[in-house]
This record gives C-alpha cells, sequence and structure tokens, in this order.
C-alpha cells in the first residue's frame, strides 16, 4: 500500500521531508476512520469498535467533524488526547479510507472512502428541524432518513446506511427513495447492549449509591425547546419537596447536546440549587444506560433515552412531548399514547405510584419490538456490513459486544448525601 504524504498522518515524530513509510511497524493496513460530529454520534459509533478490535489488518483513525455540538466531542474519542491517531479535519479531508463511519452527515461528502453512516438515536422519531434546508413548502422529514441528510449534488452520499428496523425501509422510501438501494438493516447495538445488561441491575444501583430499600427516579431530558429542560425549574421543586429524601434518590440526565452549546459550568450553575439538595445531576460522559436499568422511573420527554427506557424494568412517565417535534408512524408516538403524563396538580408519590402499577408490560414490548428487528444480532450484522465494504474477511470468532459498564458513584451509600462532582 502506498503512503505518501497525502495519505499519512502527521505525527510530533515525523519529519515535513521525510520518507513517511520507514515509520510504520505495521504496513499495508486497512485505514478505517471514524468520524466524531458530537460526544452523542462518537459514543454511537464507539459502540462498534470492540468488533474492529484485535484485528492487524486495520489501523483505525479519528478525527472531530466540523458541528453545531461537537464541542464534548472529544470526550468520546477513545484515548488520550492529543494522539496520533486523532487526525484534524482538514488531514481527513485530504486523505483516502478503506472505511468512514459516522452517524452525521456534516461534511461527510468531502470525504474519501465508502462511507457507512450510522442511527446515532432510537426509532427515529424526531422530524427534521424547522431552519433544516427543505425546498420550500415541502413537508419535515424523518430526522436522518431526509435528502438533505443523505444526497449532495444529486449523489448518494453514503455507500450503506445502516438501519435498525425494518419499519425504516418504509420511512425512507418516503424521504428519500434513492438512498433505498444502500440500505440495509442491522439492528441497533446500543439496544442489544441494554438487552444484554438488565440482569446487571443491582449492581449498577449499588454503584451508584442507591441503598436497599431506596427508590430511583431518573429525569431524562434531550435537547431543544421542546425537551423536559425546559421543565425543570418547576419539576426539580417538587421532586425535592414531595419525595422524602431518605426513600427516593433522584438523578438529572441532561443530553450532551446541552452541555455542548450551553456549557458545563453553566448547565451544573442552572442545577447548582438542586444539586445541593441532593439532586445528582449525572455528569455528560456517563453511561446513561446503566441510568435507565437500575431506575425504578424515568420521568423523560421525546429524547432516544425515554424509548429506551421501555427495555428497563422502570416505568415511564412523561414530563414533556411536544408531539409536533415527532413522527407520528413513529415508535416514540406510541410510548407518548401508552405513557402516563405528569400533571402539575396531583401529588408525585400518587403518580409514581400509578405508574407503576398501570405500567404496560405488554404494550412496552410492543414498542421495544419497534426500536430493532434484529435484537441480539447487530454485532453480527454490522461487522459483516463493515467487513465487506472492507473487502476483507471477518475475524474468526464470534462478535459480541461487552455489557455497560458499571458506574462511578453519585451517592455516598453511607449517608444521604450527594457525591460531589
Amino acid at each position: 500500500m502506498r503512503h505518501d504524504t497525502e495519505n499519512t498522518p502527521r505525527t510530533a515524530a515525523v519529519g515535513a521531508g521525510d520518507d513517511r513509510g520507514q515509520w510504520l511497524t505495521l504496513p499495508g493496513c486497512k485505514r478505517v476512520l471514524v468520524v466524531v460530529h458530537t460526544e452523542v454520534y462518537g459514543r454511537r459509533l464507539g459502540d462498534l469498535l470492540p468488533l474492529l478490535t484485535a484485528d492487524l489488518r486495520l489501523q483505525l483513525y479519528f478525527t472531530i467533524a466540523p458541528h453545531a455540538f461537537n464541542a464534548g466531542a472529544a470526550r468520546a474519542v477513545p484515548g488520550p488526547l492529543p494522539d496520533g491517531s486523532v487526525l484534524p479535519w482538514e488531514q481527513a479531508l485530504r486523505m483516502r479510507f478503506d472505511l468512514v463511519l459516522a452517524a452525521g452527515s456534516q461534511g461527510v461528502h468531502g470525504l474519501r472512502g465508502p462511507l457507512l453512516r450510522l442511527p446515532h438515536g432510537a426509532g427515529h422519531m424526531k422530524l427534521s428541524r424547522l431552519a433544516d434546508g427543505r425546498d420550500p413548502g415541502a413537508a419535515r422529514t424523518v430526522g436522518g432518513l431526509g435528502r438533505q441528510y443523505l444526497v449532495r449534488d444529486g449523489r448518494v452520499v453514503p455507500r450503506a446506511l445502516a438501519l435498525a428496523h425494518q419499519d425504516d425501509l418504509a420511512r425512507l422510501r418516503r424521504c428519500c427513495p434513492e438512498a433505498l438501494p444502500v440500505a440495509e438493516v442491522v439492528g441497533d447495538a446500543t439496544y442489544d447492549r441494554i438487552v444484554t445488561s438488565l440482569p446487571l441491575r443491582p449492581r449498577y444501583r449499588a454503584a451508584l449509591g442507591v441503598r436497599r430499600g431506596q427508590k430511583l427516579v431518573v429525569v431524562s431530558s434531550t435537547w431543544g425547546t421542546g425537551s423536559a429542560f425546559n421543565r425543570l425549574d418547576a419539576l426539580l421543586p417538587r421532586l425535592l419537596t414531595e419525595l422524602p429524601a431518605a426513600e427516593y434518590r433522584i438523578a438529572v440526565l441532561v443530553h450532551p447536546n446541552v452541555w455542548s452549546w450551553h456549557g458545563i459550568w453553566q448547565v451544573r450553575s442552572w442545577l447548582a440549587a438542586a444539586e445541593r439538595r441532593g439532586i445528582a445531576v449525572v455528569p455528560p460522559d456517563t453511561d446513561w444506560r446503566s441510568l435507565i436499568i437500575a431506575a425504578d422511573w424515568v420521568l423523560g420527554d421525546h429524547g432516544s433515552v425515554t424509548l429506551y427506557s421501555t427495555l428497563t424494568q422502570a416505568a415511564v412517565l412523561l414530563a414533556r412531548f411536544p408531539a409536533d417535534d415527532v413522527d407520528p408512524a413513529s415508535p416514540g408516538a406510541e410510548l407518548a399514547a401508552l405513557a402516563p403524563a405528569l400533571t402539575p396538580s396531583d401529588a408525585l408519590p400518587e403518580q409514581l405510584a400509578y405508574a407503576r402499577t398501570t405500567r404496560p408490560a405488554t404494550g412496552y414490548d410492543r414498542i421495544a419490538r419497534r426500536i430493532s428487528s434484529e435484537p441480539g444480532h447487530a454485532a453480527r450484522n454490522t461487522r459483516r456490513l463493515m467487513y465487506r465494504l472492507l473487502g476483507l474477511g471477518e475475524p474468526a470468532r464470534e462478535p459480541s459486544l461487552p455489557v455497560v459498564p458499571l458506574p462511578a458513584a453519585l451517592w455516598d451509600t453511607t449517608g444521604l448525601n450527594r457525591v460531589p462532582a
């Protein structure tokens, strides 16, 4: 394989006029680029990295792509920064790759190599933003599946488009039919990791600091004006005053895009009073999946976290649900018609008890089946697709994804105080 100035990353050890190939220890590797637009996108791609490890035929690189929410993207890049495998965006545009992995669309048309686009959330719930580029008068499309995300200059950009469910093919047919030939249903790695990790629920609760007999309430917010975050100033004081501190643990999961845009200091400042009184504000780099597996209740909105909570033992209540921003044919819309909504007039303990006793297990199972039509097979299907694009045979071992890691403690297990951030 040719290793010239264009195709070899620059590091501090390589001089401008040197023969780049002399520095290689494993020549001839296929180059894989992992494009991290945001922290959320990067962590979705991170689920797939175990499928590419221990293969001496591959060299992985990472780059942080332009995006409005890429301020926290570096947290989703594995390993310490700076690192020779992390390429500046402009350098990534000059190189050639044998496979490009991305969960977002911004700028990827300029990269050279077969692109595999992957989902960055569950259920393709959210409609495209009103400000997104659309033809005048055109209807809003399902986020990520519209023509503006997949086509550039009349050409379908991805070489392959991975989908989680067969139903997504029908959505794609409505939104961007020219991308149907490159679409492939592979399942959902996040779905599979949650389901595999469900038996570890007691360990997650203990690691978080939830003591025996206590109940865990997780408040989850996506980003944007329709999110639950816009109502936290009313909800959190109620949780503090109506739920006895000795009986309940309360944790707030804020979408990384909120942290990215407003800044870590600002978000913590807005939530400081609640933190001082014992509510745990979950750091943005925490794996949220351990929280919803551990939860007794999830108070959510139209974000993916709320939808994935149907896979767990938690009872879901909706603190906010902007129906106009959600695809009415999505599993999220079905959840909104099934899950109870928080009301300002009724006592919270009574609402939580109602949600627990009326938890529609059969309905949740039906919604869960709409998240992935390949349950348990995302690792197998996605690895097969990636190696096909690479033109390589798969490693001679069963592909698998790890369980969700144990979280750091949010509360002191010897008392009622929150662990300092």
